[in-house]
C-alpha cells in the first residue's frame, strides 16, 4: 500500500470507528429509555417487579433470537448494508413506543428492537478486524464499547428532563430520530477495507466449517461464548435495573435520578478506554498479545467483584462507589473480550462467531432479568448483587480453561480446524 492511500486508510478507519461508537451510543439510548422512564410505567400500569423483568425478558429473548441471522447478514452482505437495515428497523420500533399502551404491546415492540439491535456488537467487531491490527484492537475495541457508556449516561438526565418536560412518550423519539440521521454518514463513510488488517488469527478455519453448527466443535468458541455469556449479564443488570433500585431501594427521587445514575456509566467508560489502554501499552511495551490480554482480564474481574459489598453499605454514596468499581471492571473485560476475539478468529468468519457469544449473553440474561424481578419481589436486592459479583469469575474460568491456553500455546502459528467433515 502506498503512503497515500495508508494515509487515507487510517483516515477512513477512525471515522468509521466514530460512527461505530456513536451508533452503539444510539443503541444505548434507545434501550435506556425504558428503563429510566420504569418507575412511572410501573405506577401508570401498575406493574410488579416481576412484570417488568418479563419485559425485559422479551427484548433480550429479541436479541438471543435475532443474532445468528444478523451475524450470517454481516459476513455474508457485509457491514454497509446490514448496518442500514438494522438501524432503520431498531429507530422505528422504539419510535412506535409512543403509541403503546399495555403490557402486551411493549413486551412486542421490545422484542423487535431486540432482534434489530442484535447485529450491533458483532458488525462493530467484524469491522474492528476489517480496520485495525491487533495492538490497535483492544483500544479500537474499547472505544467502540465505551459508546454503550456514552448512551447510559446520557439516558438519565436527558430522558428525565424530557419526560419531566414533554411527558414518557415523547422520550422515545429523539433517539430514533438520531438512529435514522446516523445512516447517512454511515453510508457515504463506510468501505470494505481493499487491504486487511493483519491479525494472528490463532483459529484456522477450514472451507469445510463454513456452516454454523461446525464452528460449535472448536473449543475457543465455546470459551468466547461462555466469557460473555457469564459477564454480559452483568452490564444488563446495570442498564436496567440500577434506576429501579435506586429509586425504590435506596429512596433516591426520580429527579435526582438523572444526576445521580449515569455515575456507573461514567466508570464504566473509563474502563472501556482504560482497559483497552493498558492492554495495547503492555503489548508496546513488549509483553506477547495473548499475555496482555490475560494480565488486563484478570485484573478486571477483580475489580468486577466488588458488586458484592454494595448491598452491605448502609450509605448511598459509598455503595454507588462500590458500583462504579464494578462497572469500571466488567467494561474493561468487555473490551479485551473483543480484542480476544478478533486476535483468535479470522475476520470472515467473525460476525458469525460474535452473534454465537450474544446468543450465550442473551439466555443468560434472560434468565438473570426474570430472576431479579422475582427475587427483588420476594426477598431482595442482596442475593441479586451476590450473582452479580460472582458471575464474572465464571467469565474468567472459561477464558482461562478454553481460550487462554490455545492462544499462549498457538500465537504465531496456525493450527488446523477442529471440525472435519463427519461433524
Amino acid at each position: 500500500m502506498h503512503f497515500d492511500q495508508r494515509e487515507q486508510f487510517t483516515s477512513r478507519r477512525y471515522r468509521v470507528l466514530a460512527l461505530l461508537f456513536f451508533v452503539i451510543t444510539i443503541c444505548i439510548l434507545d434501550r435506556q429509555v425504558l428503563s429510566v422512564v420504569a418507575p412511572l410505567l410501573r405506577e401508570k400500569f401498575h406493574l410488579s417487579n416481576t412484570q417488568y423483568g418479563e419485559i425485559l425478558f422479551c427484548f433480550l429473548a429479541g436479541m438471543t433470537f435475532g443474532q445468528v441471522p444478523a451475524g450470517i447478514m454481516m459476513d455474508r452482505l457485509g457491514p454497509r448494508f446490514t448496518f442500514i437495515l438494522i438501524v432503520s428497523i431498531w429507530s422505528l420500533a422504539n419510535a412506535a413506543h409512543i403509541w403503546m399502551g399495555t403490557i402486551v404491546q411493549f413486551c412486542c415492540l421490545r422484542f423487535i428492537l431486540g432482534l434489530a439491535e442484535s447485529g450491533a456488537y458483532s458488525g462493530g467487531t467484524k469491522v474492528i478486524a476489517q480496520y485495525f491490527d491487533p495492538k490497535d484492537r483492544a483500544v479500537a475495541g474499547g472505544i467502540f464499547n465505551s459508546g454503550s457508556l456514552v448512551g447510559a449516561i446520557l439516558a438519565p438526565p436527558l430522558v428525565v428532563f424530557l419526560t419531566l418536560h414533554y411527558g414518557w412518550r415523547k422520550s422515545f423519539l429523539l433517539p430514533s430520530i438520531a438512529g435514522m440521521a446516523w445512516i447517512i454518514p454511515w453510508t457515504l463513510i463506510y468501505k470494505r477495507p481493499a487491504c486487511r488488517s493483519s491479525g494472528m488469527n490463532v483459529i484456522h478455519i477450514s472451507q469445510r466449517e463454513q456452516k454454523i453448527l461446525p464452528l460449535l466443535a472448536i473449543p475457543s468458541v465455546w470459551g468466547v461464548i461462555l466469557m460473555r455469556a457469564f459477564a454480559a449479564p452483568v452490564t444488563n443488570f446495570y442498564w436496567y435495573w440500577l434506576p429501579e433500585y435506586f429509586l425504590h431501594k435506596r429512596g433516591v427521587s426520580f429527579s435526582t435520578l438523572g444526576t445521580l445514575s449515569w455515575l456507573p456509566f461514567l466508570a464504566g467508560g473509563i474502563g472501556n478506554i482504560g482497559g483497552g489502554w493498558c492492554s495495547s501499552h503492555l503489548i508496546q511495551r513488549g509483553v506477547p498479545i495473548p499475555a496482555a490480554r490475560k494480565r488486563v482480564i484478570i485484573a478486571s474481574i477483580a475489580l468486577a467483584g466488588t458488586a458484592l459489598i454494595a448491598p452491605l453499605l448502609e450509605n448511598t454514596a459509598l455503595a454507588i462507589g462500590c458500583i462504579c468499581i464494578a462497572s469500571l471492571g466488567i467494561n474493561s473485560f468487555a473490551a479485551n473480550l473483543i480484542a480476544v476475539m478478533t486476535d483468535t478468529f479470522p475476520e470472515n468468519y467473525l460476525a458469525r462467531i460474535t452473534s454465537f457469544t450474544g446468543v450465550g449473553d442473551g439466555l443468560v440474561s434472560m434468565a438473570v432479568m426474570l430472576l431479579t424481578g422475582i427475587v427483588v419481589d420476594h426477598f431482595s436486592y442482596a442475593p441479586v448483587f451476590a450473582a452479580i459479583g460472582l458471575l464474572p469469575l465464571l467469565s474468567l474460568a472459561a477464558y482461562l480453561r478454553l481460550v487462554s491456553k490455545t492462544s499462549l500455546q498457538s500465537h504465531g502459528h496456525q493450527i488446523s480446524g477442529l471440525v472435519d467433515e463427519g461433524h
